[in-house]
Parts: structure tokens; C-alpha cells; sequence
């Protein structure tokens, strides 16, 4: 400061105009500019509009840039690229209230399936559970049910890539979510995890079909099949199914295999289709 007009010496203001200023007087450079006008227009006069602007421009667009959300953030920290991180952050299926719709739908079935403890399997559990990332992965992409389809349409990925990895997350909030139900029937013992074969076969069937059908039909058709061979398979008395024992889980398992063949062969149409 000059000892006269208490004002920003002229070598300190050009080293503030060039960033060559250092605490602790950088500090009190900017606390004096922020209650002088004189030095200000100093400062000014000694500073390229053009790196103003681009100050300017840089303050913009870092005020403008969306801030990540909560999944986002922890997708970021778990290693996944930003890019990528963003495009599933933005999934439907990823958003608070359907995974609080999904965690209610596995509560209510779950204790239904504790109260009807005279049957051998908890059907009701096993029956809906499937249906569950069935919907999440029908909801993930399309025109009609995404509202970020076209930030989707137009990142630098391939369709196909982009609907696994948003299947991906659905599937892993699904299994998680219910994994914990699963645990809540402790008396049904390991039968209580026949959700996991058919929850994958349904999954790559319905993703399958997709390309053909668009994503909500194709769930749509498979989930009433999937209801509808479960209903007659059931014995209603016990409510046990042929489709919870080793043959049916090995069977749905050999289902689930060729479906995902199928999809492999069709991934192509992905890129090609905009259902």
C-alpha cells in the first residue's frame, strides 16, 4: 500500500493483474479493491479484456455446471468414469421413489410369505421378486418412459452398451433390496432365494425381445407369461411349484442362458431401432 492514499502500490497491482501475487498481501490487495473504486479502475486499465472475459466465461460456467446428485457421486467414487456415472444417474429406475416403491412391494411380500408360514415356500415372494428389475429394466430407456432419452440417444456410447449398464444398476438395487427380503424368511431355508433364476431369465428374455417389441412390451409379455406359468405350476394347498425345485431352477437357469445368446445376436438392432 502507498503510505499517502492508503491505494495498492503499482508493482503490487501489476502482480496482482499478472497472478503473481502471494498471501498474505494478495489478501489484503483483494480487501482494499473490494472498497476502492480508484484502484479498481487501476486495475483495469492493466488487465486484457479478453482474459476478463474468459474469467468471466470460466466463473459462468462452473456456477452453471449440474452438480452430481447422491447415486452419481457414489457411482464417481466407486471407479466408475463421469461420463458413464452421469448416464446412469439419470436412469428412471435409479430415482428414490421407485426404489422406495420396490423396497414397500418386498416388505408387503414379505410379510405376507411370513404369515402364511404353512406353506413350503414363500410364493408370493418368489412370485413377485422377478417382476421387479422386470419393470426397472422396461423403464430404463425408451422415448416414452426416460426423460433424459435424448441426452441417452446422443452420448458417445452404443445403444446396447448403454441399456446393460443401465440394466446393470437396476438389476444390482433389485438384488440387493431383495437379497434383504430374502433374509427376512429365514424359516423357508435356501428355497427363499429361487427369486435369482427366474429374475435373470425374465430380465434377458424381456431385453431380448426388446429390439422387436420396445422395452414396456416386451416386459409386459413377459411378465403376464411369466405370472401365467406360475399360476399353473402352483399347488395351491402347499403352494409349491415345479418351477422352485432343482430341475425348474436348472431349467429357468438353461432358459436364461438362451436368452442371453439371443440378445448377443440381436445387439446390433439396438443401434438401429428406437423403441
Amino acid at each position: 500500500m502507498s503510505a499517502g492514499g492508503w491505494h495498492v502500490a503499482d508493482d503490487d497491482l501489476r502482480a496482482y493483474a499478472d497472478g503473481a501475487a502471494q498471501p498474505p498481501w494478495l489478501w489484503s490487495t483483494e480487501a482494499h479493491l473490494s472498497a476502492c473504486p480508484h484502484c479498481r479502475q487501476r486495475l483495469a486499465e492493466r488487465v486484457d479484456p479478453a482474459s476478463v472475459g474468459a474469467g468471466w466465461a470460466r466463473l459462468d460456467a462452473e456456477l452453471d455446471a449440474p452438480r452430481p446428485g447422491p447415486v452419481e457421486g457414489l457411482l464417481v467414487w466407486l471407479g466408475v468414469p463421469a461420463h458413464t456415472a452421469r448416464l446412469l444417474a439419470c436412469t428412471p429406475a435409479l430415482r428414490g421413489s421407485w426404489l422406495v416403491a420396490v423396497g414397500f412391494t418386498l416388505a408387503v411380500t414379505t410379510a405376507a410369505a411370513y404369515v402364511a408360514r404353512s406353506m413350503t415356500v414363500p410364493i408370493t415372494l418368489l412370485a413377485i421378486a422377478p417382476l421387479l428389475p422386470l419393470i426397472g429394466v422396461a423403464i430404463s430407456f425408451g422415448p416414452r418412459v426416460d426423460p433424459s432419452y435424448e441426452l441417452a440417444v446422443v452420448a458417445p456410447l452404443h445403444t446396447f452398451r448403454l441399456l446393460l449398464l443401465r440394466c446393470a444398476a437396476v438389476l444390482s438395487a433389485t438384488t440387493a433390496l431383495t437379497g434383504v427380503a430374502s433374509l427376512a424368511v429365514p424359516e423357508f431355508g435356501p428355497v427363499a432365494l429361487g427369486w435369482l433364476a427366474p429374475s435373470l431369465a425374465l430380465t434377458l428374455l424381456s431385453l431380448a425381445l426388446t429390439p422387436r417389441l420396445g422395452p414396456v412390451t416386451a416386459a409386459l409379455v413377459v411378465g403376464v407369461g411369466w405370472l401365467a406359468l406360475l399360476v399353473a405350476t402352483v399347488r395351491r394347498p402347499t403352494g409349491e411349484s415345479v418351477l422352485f425345485t432343482m430341475p425348474g431352477q436348472a431349467g429357468l437357469a438353461v432358459c436364461a442362458a438362451v436368452a442371453a445368446m439371443v440378445l448377443w445376436k440381436v445387439r446390433a438392432a439396438f443401434d438401429t431401432t428406437r423403441h
